[in-house]
């Protein structure tokens, strides 16, 4: 061929420019496809269960649900799959940094030409590796302020109604009761929840944020401090406590939380967050309400020193009132001398009414000796002569006696007499009154202002005068 050498001809002659199939030679050329599927059965068919220890990186999960991850080691790393369905079933929230262990099979993604762990289940790679997600989680919550003394409410004093958020079935729902029927009965909701496993986590915050969510006066009475609850067990057994999910409800709770999570040494994220921390469920039952006994003592006792309170000024001043008492002299003698003084003028005084009441008894005899019946008939006789005359006297000075004699007496219309004829005709209307009757007149020349129905002044049936 032109331009190539004589060993270029050789390689090309030897290697061909089209392929073509060789003598005896019965091996079809595979696809990718082809092989990547060959790949995929060759390595699900050796590694059908494969159990990894590793440290979460790339942590990741999709809208789906799906969780993607990276496991690495110091010198190697896999990539892994978790689909939906097991993803949901995980009792912790991976995150990266954290060691776990991994159960799957080993499958291979053709879209990379890689291979990669497609997980069914994933632990947490010992207690170590446990408490080191706790102290990260810790950290990271705390950063926020969801632990922060300021946001820690006090709880109420005497409770009405109180939330429980624990098993139904368990023993610290009895013991909780148990102990608020001994100290204050009160009205006790229980929301029942699983409290470790599959689930727990999201059952107990739902159940506080449903008790923040109860309006007050509902039909389903809301409570005014919750308890969660939960008896002891290990760091796994507890670790639904621990979940950012419960923390995060406990923190936004509207209502005073007592967290009672295990016993007195076992400590979870949800003590942080809550506004008391209970060693035990009892104890949580303790803290919520008073002893009813001691609160009816205390008040006996409050309406004892009240009323020491109220009579104590009163002992006081009788006291002060008998030491002043004490040093008055005696009350005779304080009117000896009075009394002394006051003899000498009664003894005059007793004489002298003496002496004016038998002056009086003379003068009194003086003056009755006239009184005699005769001379008192006579006066009484001489009286109704005197009074006979007064009343004869007022008959006659009457303005009404002359009018017996034919005499007339005129007046206007306000019931005023008129004594001249000059005031007479400056009035519209005039009353004669004779003996037996009055008579309405109107002054010669005089005009009164007609009435509906009525007959004007001075025409026929009506009398002039002047």
């Amino acid at each position: 061929m032109p331009g190539l050498s004589s060993d270029d001809d050789d390689y090309a002659l030897s290697q061909g420019l089209v392929a073509k199939p060789s003598p005896g030679d019965n091996a079809a050329p595979l696809t990718i496809t082809e092989i990547s599927a060959l790949l995929k059965r060759t390595v699900e068919h050796a590694f059908p269960f494969v159990r990894l220890r590793g440290e979460l990186s790339g942590v990741k999960r999709a809208g789906s649900g799906h969780l993607y991850l990276r496991l690495k080691d110091e010198n190697a790393q896999i990539d892994g799959v978790m689909w939906r369905g097991a993803a949901q079933r995980l009792a912790f929230a991976p995150e990266d940094g954290i060691e776990v262990i991994v159960t799957g099979k080993l499958t291979t993604y053709a879209g990379r030409s890689s291979y990669q762990i497609v997980v069914e289940s994933m632990e947490i790679a010992g207690e170590g590796a446990l408490l080191a997600l706790l102290e990260k989680t810790r950290a990271r919550l705390e950063a926020e302020g969801l632990f922060a003394s300021e946001r820690k409410r006090p709880l109420p004093f005497l409770p009405r109604v109180i939330g429980v958020v624990t098993s139904p079935t368990g023993a610290v729902i009895r013991d909780i009761i148990h102990r608020l029927e001994d100290r204050c009965p009160c009205h006790v909701l229980v929301w029942p929840v699983l409290v470790q496993g599959e689930g727990s986590a999201q059952q107990v915050a739902s159940a506080v944020r449903g008790f923040s969510g109860l309006e007050p006066g509902g039909p389903v009475p809301r409570p005014e401090v919750v308890i969660v609850a939960r008896g002891g067990g290990s760091i796994e057994d507890l670790w639904s406590f621990n979940e950012e999910i419960v923390v995060r409800a406990i923190a936004e709770s509207t209502i005073p939380v007592i967290s009672a999570v295990g016993h007195e040494t076992d400590t979870t994220l949800a003590d942080h967050a809550a506004d008391r921390r209970a060693p035990t469920p009892t104890a949580a039952a303790e803290m919520a309400v008073p002893v009813r006994a001691e609160l009816a003592a205390t008040l006996d006792e409050l309406a004892l020193r009240k009323k020491r309170a109220i009579l104590r000024p009163v002992a006081l001043g009788r006291e002060r009132l008998e030491a002043r008492i004490a040093r008055l002299p005696r009350p005779e003698a304080m009117v000896a001398q009075a009394a002394q003084r006051l003899d000498d003028p009664s003894e005059r005084l007793q004489r002298a009414l003496t002496d004016r009441a038998r002056q009086a008894g003379n003068a009194l005899q003086l003056a009755a000796s006239p009184l005699r019946p005769a001379l008192l008939t006579r006066s009484l006789a001489e009286c109704r002569v005197r009074l006979d005359a007064l009343e004869r006297l007022r008959l006659q000075l009457s303005p009404e006696a002359p009018l017996s004699r034919g005499y007339v007496m005129v007046s206007d219309n306000a019931g005023h007499v008129v004594k001249t004829a000059a005031e007479g005709r400056t009035k519209h209307a005039l009353t004669l009154r004779f003996k037996d009757g009055a008579l309405d007149v109107a002054p010669a020349g005089s005009v009164r202002k007609s009435r509906p129905g009525a007959k004007a002044e001075g025409g026929p049936g009506q009398a002039e005068l002047f």
